[in-house]
């Protein structure tokens, strides 16, 4: 019976080995929406952001797309894009080369109330960056209300 006693043992470690959090230091993506946001985002994608690294890696001279899959509580005839950088505390607005959510990110507007959605932009990452950590706040809008908010932990190289 010592055998069989070992097997189970064994088994139960097993299954519990399996079903336990993997602990890594993946890159969390935060939702920095308000109370009043119509929208939320059910999934983040950052150009070679390998789910193993912590923060994003965004080279300089460079090009990086984002991808945001969402859904709205109400239809949306605009979509904008609102993009800050945070470093040491301080939001700092980041112009991207077209704000404009309805026009070339892969979708058209209007957009239906509650209807998954994928938003996708590359922009580029200039030489003249500095080399920091910085945490990008990116902000999706419908004229004066929040659609969601989500912060992307990034390093630019």
């Amino acid at each position: 019976m010592p055998n069989k006693s070992a097997a189970v043992f064994l088994l139960v470690g097993a299954v519990c080995l399996t079903l336990m959090p993997t602990i890594t230091s993946a890159a969390e993506f935060a939702n920095c929406a308000n109370e009043t946001a119509i929208g939320k985002y059910t999934q983040v994608e950052v150009s070679n952001c390998a789910d193993s690294d912590n923060s994003c890696v965004l080279k300089r001279n460079s090009n990086a797309t984002i991808s945001i899959t969402f859904t709205s509580g109400e239809d949306l005839s605009e979509l904008k894009a609102v993009v800050h950088g945070i470093i040491l505390g301080m939001e700092v607005p980041f112009k991207l080369p077209n704000a404009d959510g309805c026009k070339d990110s892969g979708l058209e507007c209007p957009l239906t109330k509650d209807t998954s959605y994928r938003y996708s932009t590359t922009l580029p990452v200039l030489k003249q960056y500095p080399k920091v950590s910085v945490e990008v706040k990116w902000e999706l809008k419908a004229g004066d209300k929040d659609v969601l908010c989500v912060l992307i932990p990034a390093k630019i190289q």
